[in-house]
């Protein structure tokens, strides 16, 4: 079995090793790298999706279209990539960075606390682009218009990482008007 791992930061940003995602996230979590990805269709309609009741940080509660870790050596796009396939069968989308200085640290109802440099990407996909959940990663997907979006992050449901992403992302105004922020303020741990 492949043990997946986080990379770990320091103050800077910068790597200074890395962990065991699953023995990590605790009541003592240390600050690491991670990201959020936004999908939106040509029409402009957001995948919102609800996390899988199983999961061990935050079940159940509503976000954004996936988010993920970026494993040692990794850069962004292709861990992009790699979590949008793995949790929702998508095989390809355009990229942008929305969002590459986001950070956030957070406390579930268990305690378990999230820390993470966590930068925002929109994936841009075809209208007809086919969702394919998995089960042990998403319990819904849903495709949403911006407007119910942003009632989602005034909502209890709406896990705390989205609540803080809207706040940025909503003064940009639509998805598909959100600027390509490009990879300068990405962390030095974090290639585009």
């Amino acid at each position: 079995m492949v043990v997946e791992e986080i990379v770990l930061l320091n103050a800077d940003d910068e790597a200074v090793g890395t962990a065991p995602k699953n023995t990590s996230h605790h009541r003592d979590t240390p600050y690491h790298l991670a990201f959020s990805c936004y999908v939106v269709d040509t029409e402009g309609r957001v995948l919102i999706t609800r996390r899988a009741l199983g999961k061990r940080t935050f079940p159940g509660v509503w976000t954004g279209s996936c988010c993920g870790h970026p494993a040692p050596g990794e850069g962004l796009r292709d861990a992009v990539l790699r979590r949008l396939k793995d949790e929702l069968g998508m095989s390809d989308a355009a990229l942008t960075s929305v969002l590459p200085g986001f950070r956030y640290r957070a406390v579930a109802g268990d305690g378990t606390v999230e820390n993470e440099r966590c930068p925002v990407v929109r994936a841009t996909v075809p209208a007809d682009e086919a969702v394919h959940p998995n089960p042990d990663e998403v319990e819904d997907a849903e495709w949403w218009s911006w407007e119910r979006c942003v009632e989602l992050a005034g909502r209890p449901e709406a896990s705390p990482w989205y609540r803080l992403q809207l706040a940025e992302l909503a003064p940009l105004g639509a998805p598909p008007d959100w600027p390509d922020a490009g990879p300068a303020g990405l962390p030095p741990a974090l290639a585009w």
